[in-house]
């Protein structure tokens, strides 16, 4: 069984991460900040984490 990673949809180009969410923090990564670009996407280099910009041409919605 395959899992995907998280997309999360957001209207800001700059974003951060840091591995948690629905885990506590002490499972997570060192917070990482990324930056959305023409893609309209970007994903973390330690969790695989997509975020997608709102609108943009990686937006599904």
């Amino acid at each position: 069984m395959s899992t995907q990673p998280e997309t999360i949809r957001t209207d800001k180009r700059r974003v951060c991460c840091d591995g948690t969410g629905d885990i506590p923090a002490a499972l997570g990564h060192p917070r990482v900040w990324l930056e959305i670009n023409e893609s309209g996407a970007v994903e973390c280099g330690y969790c695989d984490r997509r975020f997608v910009l709102i609108g943009g041409p990686a937006d599904a919605h």
